[in-house]
């Protein structure tokens, strides 16, 4: 491999957002892009300069300078694009969540194992300056001991690609997984879900998923903490929503609960720091964490840098909080071979896994799931 990290692209959506975070890291070169719509390759390879264009997959992989590839596609094709780069000798990076089922969640670890080549998920929340704040307050010992965790991800996905219609809400719960775990680095053990509610039958056959709403509650392992989440992708009337609550012995984390507004702290009334109700929470500024990234990509952690804000992933998730350049500068840097990737494989697959085994679990009434480990 070149001193810089040569990156191939596959899925041109949303993908192409990460385009010019890649062209402007010091060590990226945004090598090769892939779509198979060959009009729509040459527009986007057109706009932002890249001469490497693929309508195969296969072809992209089988470029011998190419050193890693950045997935975009749906979520179906997820894990076998993964796969195939893993066995092609190329490093991953994928976006949530890894895999829809417990076998190719398998396959993942196994590849990236037998490969050596670094597999990390993309999750957007575990990079969000809401997240990051919070990880730095309970770094520092603000929150105190940390006895609860909840995640939420309610979307309405009316309107997007037909493969989205009656999904399983857990399917696609990594944004809200994610945080509960990775505050604590614990994985998950088992998890109860249960289904609430009911979408339109015209929407349940594909999926046979008939819930509204799910809601489960996991255990970590190696800890007494454990953590409830809730997703929503149909028929339910809600504003767009990832949130992160921690709770802790000393302070409580509260993500805000409608776009605009400010998250909450709330610290406890000690004999030694008396409070009364009223003061007890308080609306908190989160700053941005661009400083921890280099120079020439720090702009990206704001909102005007999105090359196509009428992406329905920006018109519901409010820029992702920042998060792209640094899912792109740590990446990087795994494959660099300066840092672990943070998720690696295991726990990518862990995080997607308390999804596909909630829903099963929801599907069995409530029946208590262990997690597979690999």
């Amino acid at each position: 491999m070149s001193q810089k990290v040569r990156v191939g692209i596959v899925g041109l959506g949303f993908g192409a957002e990460f385009i010019p975070i890649y062209q402007r890291h010091p060590d990226a070169e945004m090598y090769a892009i892939c779509r198979r719509n060959e009009a729509e390759l040459d527009a986007c390879g057109d706009r932002f300069g890249i001469a490497k264009r693929y309508t195969s997959y296969e072809d992209m992989l089988a470029d011998p300078d190419l050193d890693a590839v950045h997935i975009n596609s749906p979520i179906a094709d997820h894990a076998p694009q993964a796969i195939a780069a893993l066995t092609a000798g190329k490093h991953v990076a994928s976006t949530v969540p890894a895999a829809t089922s417990v076998d190719e969640c398998r396959q993942l670890v196994e590849w990236q194992r037998r490969s050596g080549k670094v597999y990390m998920m993309m999750e957007t929340v575990v990079y969000s300056r809401e997240y990051l704040f919070v990880k730095e307050l309970y770094d520092t010992g603000a929150l105190g001991r940390i006895q609860f965790l909840r995640g939420s991800h309610q979307q309405d996905m009316d309107g997007w690609p037909g493969y989205w219609e009656g999904f399983p809400p857990m399917h696609y719960a990594t944004h809200c997984v994610s945080p509960c775990l990775a505050l604590l680095g614990k994985h998950a053990e088992s998890v109860v879900c249960h289904g609430s509610g009911r979408i339109d039958e015209a929407l349940i056959p594909k999926y046979g998923s008939p819930f509204a709403i799910e809601t489960a509650t996991f255990t970590l392992r190696d800890s007494d903490v454990c953590a409830e989440v809730t997703r929503s992708l149909f028929n339910v009337a809600r504003q767009y929503r990832e949130s992160f609550d921690a709770y802790g012995s000393v302070k409580s984390f509260e993500w805000q609960q409608v776009e605009g507004e400010e998250p909450v702290i709330h610290t406890k009334s000690t004999a030694a720091l008396p409070l009364s109700e009223a003061e007890i929470p308080t609306r908190v500024q989160v700053p941005d964490y661009a400083h921890r990234l280099p120079e020439p990509i720090r702009a990206f952690t704001q909102p005007a840098a999105i090359q196509d804000a009428e992406h329905l992933s920006f018109l519901q998730g409010g820029g992702h909080g920042g998060s792209h350049p640094h899912l792109v500068h740590h990446f990087l840097q795994a494959v660099l071979g300066r840092q672990a990737a943070m998720p690696d494989v295991e726990t990518s697959v862990n995080w997607t896994l308390v999804g596909i085994c909630a829903h099963e679990s929801a599907l069995q009434g409530g029946e208590k799931i262990r997690i597979p480990t690999f």
